[in-house]
């Protein structure tokens, strides 16, 4: 199996609008949202012709970036490569291996595959931030010449320029030739030798990476784990789907919720009283 031209282009496009401040209304929408794994499987999905094969695949690498922010633009690893490169590599690896996609072995290529496109993304990132300071650097000059109109192209037109060198082609040419060279490697790597086996098991466990960073940045207090340890036990012994495990995840929030209102309330309610009291001696 390989990408067509079409596909890769499609996926180039999809790379470059979800990396553009300007075409996604911010980062919100963009970095924040289709750049996520499990989202852009949708889109990914939608254009390999497989929804569900590239979720089952995105979500090993949902999992590994799931606590990825990027403060003060510093960025460890750029989710457009490892989303728009990443899932349709690795979805192509694991149909010509003939894996089923929601299985071990398929998650262990996943996440080995995501790990390894996050530092394509990165040099994607600051080689689009370099890239635009060429516009920024020709904005000033213009400026300086009372040139007020270039405004509009330096922060609309000429960016879309750098997304297109840095995102559209390199995600485009990657995909369709890098679709070559996975067919390629299957027919040269037996699926049972010592190298294949590693890169499976070392995969499987990158997952586990991103849910330590998740853990890092939410449990402030040994207690906090016990929530955590909880739903996970929930979710398993009543066989929960997502969906299902976030509204009782919601209907626990809301008690807590409630029981700290009405606890505040009683510790106000109580000052009050004692005010009341000692105007009355």
């Amino acid at each position: 199996m390989t990408i067509t031209w079409f596909q890769a282009a499609m996926l180039g496009i999809m790379s470059m609008l979800a990396a553009s401040t300007i075409a996604c209304l911010g980062t919100t929408v963009g970095n924040y949202t289709l750049n996520r794994p499990l989202i852009a499987s949708l889109f990914v999905g939608l254009i390999m012709g497989d929804v569900k094969g590239c979720i089952q695949i995105a979500i090993p690498m949902q999992v590994i970036y799931i606590a990825l922010v990027t403060p003060g633009g510093t960025v460890a690893a750029d989710l457009r490569a490892v989303s728009y490169i990443g899932i349709p590599l690795a979805y192509v690896t694991a149909k010509s291996q003939g894996l089923d996609l929601g299985g071990a072995e398929a998650a262990g290529i996943a996440g080995a595959m995501g790990a390894l496109v996050g530092t394509v993304g990165t040099v994607q990132f600051y080689g689009t931030a370099v890239m635009n300071l060429i516009w920024q650097h020709i904005g000033w000059a213009e400026l300086d010449k009372g040139n007020f109109k270039i405004l509009t192209a330096v922060e609309t037109w000429m960016p879309i320029i750098s997304h297109l060198v840095i995102s559209f082609i390199p995600v485009m040419l990657i995909n369709r030739f890098g679709s070559q060279a996975v067919y390629t490697f299957r027919e040269a790597l037996p699926m049972d030798s010592w190298y294949m086996k590693a890169l499976f098991t070392v995969g499987s466990m990158l997952p586990a990476v991103g849910m330590g960073i998740l853990l890092n940045s939410v449990v402030t207090k040994p207690t906090d784990l016990i929530y955590f340890i909880f739903g996970f036990t929930i979710a398993r012994s009543m066989g929960l789907t997502l969906i299902a495990a976030t509204c009782v995840a919601a209907v626990f929030a809301l008690i807590n919720f409630q029981m700290k209102m009405n606890a505040l309330e009683a510790k106000k309610g109580g000052a009050v009283a004692v005010d009341d009291e000692e105007e009355d001696i």
